[in-house]
């Protein structure tokens, strides 16, 4: 018993753990911040992943523009119904029904 009061006594060890509690729940950079901070930074890389693809993914379409005539062909036909002289061009919608 004499040993234990002599730890709770004992001004480096309440100076040490008051320091913990203080770091771990009050400060401005706690847990709980550091946690919610790290979770903002794994979404902001997963965006950032995912608009580098894109630009990737769109600069490969835009060189396939610049040089490749079919894939401009394509693109008229699809995007702006575009055809050529002696073609007919059926445009086919799918009706959802009212059940």
């Amino acid at each position: 018993m004499e040993r234990f009061l002599a730890l709770i006594q004992n001004k480096y060890l309440i100076a040490a753990v008051a320091f913990f509690i203080w770091m771990c729940f009050f400060d401005r950079y706690d847990f709980s911040t550091q946690f919610s901070y790290q979770q903002e930074k794994n979404k902001l890389e997963n965006e950032k992943q995912f608009y580098e693809s894109e630009i990737t993914r769109i600069e490969k379409a835009i060189k396939d523009v610049q040089y490749n005539p079919s894939e401009i062909q394509r693109i008229a036909r699809e995007r702006y119904k575009m055809k050529k002289d002696n073609e007919d061009i059926y445009v086919i919608q799918e009706v959802e029904s009212a059940e």
